[in-house]
């Protein structure tokens, strides 16, 4: 927002009565100091107490010594000093609750009730779940006798401001961050002394910048030096970029240019996720150019040395702003962060800020497992689903033996390459078994601490389905659980609530179809003879009779339409009296638990009695076969297709869920089953699928 510049403006401000302490967190960066400074005498000028908190967030748990009242002297002779004179720590207790109960009380105890938080977007989330905390932090302290009721209503609402210092000038909602213009001064230092020798010897040079996530320094400091070519994380380099950059180097000493200028963001990867490192470069350089080339690695000198003029200037127009935003805030304020738009200080939501900042990096871990028996197609989609989630920015883990080994801890991070040429191979790679995950919950809640998952998908059948609503049940005994959770359907049986086809379904079919051709064709030119067909499918009949229309059967039998000795008996006259006509084959086809009684061998043995003079009869139990050999095309498109808009959903719900620096799902609609309706791919949370399952099915086979 504007602020009028005029001198009544500000001694109408009083901060009289108030108390506001100022803290450093996370990395160090230039200009933090400037802006330390500018609260702390913007502070004193409006009439508030200013304190110190030394050590970050650490120096407000311990408390004593670390939070110490600041004058108007205690800051002179800060504006060029680099760093952060009052130090930043990293601190493991403030992430508990009784290390923010600490912290409440040390603040109390000096009447603070308002904060400056200078750091990254994890320091502003911390100090923003502190804000939240306060009041039940506050009726603790009470409750140990720490503080007094009256205390509690004098403090009873703690303001938070931030302003985000970073070199990396990784945070939305701000132009630029504290630091960043530092950190070019010194890239662009280090680049033009480098210049100057590689001229001098025709060298080709690659320097390392810093930007894990972020390719901003490498970015700028490449279009500010005009280097020859440049590797960000954002942006990974298209395949065969190698050549391409060869050819641009090349092409640039042909033209008389004397030396080559390549910039690396530590956190550059290529599009199969692996890192482009200094020494990867130097090498193919040198392998397919023959330059002379050194690399130069620049490391915390980017951190280091006196802020620039633009961020003591930032840092200070920040910090003035801080103050006044602290002023101005009531008990029903949220959090802000001050942030720089074009060339003005703006107040923005905290929480919104951050949450983009979220959605943008690749720090949610998506887990990927198989649960029930294979089916073909399994692989393609686990194989889309890692790709995608890395072209999300996602960390993927693979799940081996299914909820089985996830309660014993057979969790691997899978990358781009692992899934190589998985489309086209039938089974499950991963490894798949039928245990549900009921009796181990404890353990798969540790499963999921331990490696900080955020979401889970499962690719199966009805176990998987079960498995999903056993998760969604623990939820209300393990926290663990409320994460995004979407299942994809992939049985031969195709018996999954909610779809109206499954992964492998179809190269089950063809299965059955090309064995009832072979077994027909085995009967052309001999005399009369029926065939009995045992299909997979446990107590779904889909297999039996979408796979008796495509091979011409003459009745098939399922567990869904209910059938006596009388339907047999009339079957069989069906059968005799065509048999007495030009037609010389028959096929049956059977549901395997179609009926209890009326068994594959029972079927046989009645038409071959029954039939007796007329035909003879074979049966065959095609088994496991119906899961085997490679995925038919559809399967391949089908899984492909299915498992990215499952991940693409994965991706929405995380940034939808991502709160206070974690994410937390707990509604319906987290648990979801994406499944074919009619024309559609629909997600349905679980729930409602209850009315349209039966459970009679929870003892099936496939």
């Amino acid at each position: 927002m504007a602020r009028p510049d005029n001198k009544k403006f500000f001694e109408n401000l009083t901060g009289a009565g108030k108390a506001i302490a100022v803290l450093t967190s996370g990395g160090d960066a230039q200009g933090m100091n400037a802006a330390v400074r500018a609260v702390v005498r913007m502070g004193i000028y409006v009439g508030a107490k200013v304190y110190f908190i030394h050590e970050g967030y650490q120096g407000m748990v311990d408390g004593g010594d670390n939070i110490k009242e600041a004058t108007w002297e205690s800051v002179s002779s800060m504006l060029q000093v680099g760093g952060t004179v009052i130090g930043s720590a990293r601190c493991k207790e403030f992430r508990t609750h009784e290390g923010r109960l600490k912290a409440a009380h040390n603040l109390v105890q000096r009447g603070i009730t308002n904060l400056c938080v200078i750091g990254g977007d994890g320091s502003l989330t911390g100090a923003n779940l502190f804000r939240e905390e306060w009041s039940g932090l506050l009726n603790e302290l009470v409750q140990q006798g720490l503080i007094d009721e009256d205390a509690v209503q004098r403090y009873s609402a703690l303001h938070i401001v931030g302003m985000v210092g970073s070199i990396d000038n990784d945070f939305c909602g701000t132009d630029m961050t504290i630091g960043t213009d530092s950190a070019l001064h010194r890239i662009i230092e280090v680049v033009d002394a480098i210049m100057t020798t590689a001229q001098s010897h025709q060298r080709t040079f690659v320097l390392e910048v810093m930007g894990r996530h972020c390719g901003y320094l490498a970015l700028v400091s490449a279009l500010a030096c005009g280097a020859d070519w440049v590797l960000i994380p954002e942006m990974p380099p298209e395949d065969g970029w190698e050549e391409k950059m060869c050819e641009k180097l090349s092409a640039n000493r042909a033209g008389m240019k004397r030396l080559n200028i390549i910039i690396v963001a530590e956190g550059a990867i290529d599009r199969n996720n692996k890192p482009i490192t200094t020494d990867r470069v130097k090498d193919l350089v040198v392998r397919c150019l023959g330059f002379d080339t050194r690399v130069t690695i620049l490391g915390h000198v980017q951190r280091g040395g006196t802020p620039s003029a633009f961020d003591r200037i930032l840092a200070s127009r920040m910090g003035v702003e801080a103050v006044l935003a602290l002023l101005e805030t009531t008990a029903n304020t949220p959090a802000c962060v001050v942030s720089l738009c074009g060339n003005q200080a703006v107040r923005l939501p905290l929480m919104e800020c951050v949450q983009m900042v979220s959605s943008g990096h690749s720090n949610f871990n998506v887990a990927v497992l198989n649960v029930g028996a294979p089916a073909a197609g399994m692989n393609a989609a686990v194989r889309s689903a890692v790709r995608v989630g890395i072209s999300e920015g996602h960390k993927m883990f693979a799940i081996n033996d299914g909820f089985e080994g996830f309660y014993k801890g057979q969790i691997r991070e899978i990358k781009w390459g692992d899934v190589g040429g998985w489309t086209g191979q039938g089974g499950s790679l991963l490894g798949t078994k039928r245990t549900l995950p009921a009796k181990h919950v404890d353990k798969i809640a540790e499963q999921i601490r331990k490696y900080n998952l955020n979401a889970l998908l499962i690719i199966g059948g009805f176990e998987a389905y079960l498995g999903i609503m056993e998760l969604l049940a623990a939820r209300g005994t393990y926290e663990e659980f409320c994460l995004p959770m979407v299942m994809v359907p992939a049985t031969v049986s195709n018996n999954v609530p909610g779809s109206d086809l499954s992964i492998g379904a179809d190269t089950a079919l063809n299965a059955i179809t090309d064995t009832c051709d072979r077994i027909k064709q085995s009967a052309s030119g001999t005399k009369r003879r029926v065939f009995i067909i045992e299909t997979m499918g446990g107590y779904c009949g889909y297999l039996a009779s979408v796979g008796g229309l495509a091979a011409g059967a003459d009745a098939a039998y399922i567990y869904e339409e209910p059938f006596d000795i009388r339907d047999l008996q009339s079957n069989v006259e069906h059968l005799t009296e065509k048999m007495k006509t030009s037609i010389q084959r028959g096929l049956v086809l059977r549901n395997e638990n179609c009926n209890d009684n009326y068994t594959t061998d029972f079927i046989y043995q009645l038409y071959s009695e029954e039939g007796r003079g007329v035909f003879d009869c074979r049966k065959n139990v095609l088994g496991h076969m119906q899961q085997g050999g490679a995925p038919s095309p559809f399967d391949r498109n089908f899984g492909t297709k299915i498992s990215a808009k499952a991940m693409q959903w994965i991706s929405k719900k995380l940034t939808e869920c991502y709160r206070q620096g974690r994410v937390f799902a707990n509604t319906e609609d987290s648990a979801c089953l994406l499944g074919m309706r009619r024309r559609a791919l629909v997600f349905q949370p679980v729930v409602e699928l209850k009315p349209e399952t039966d459970f009679v099915w929870v003892e099936c086979s496939e």
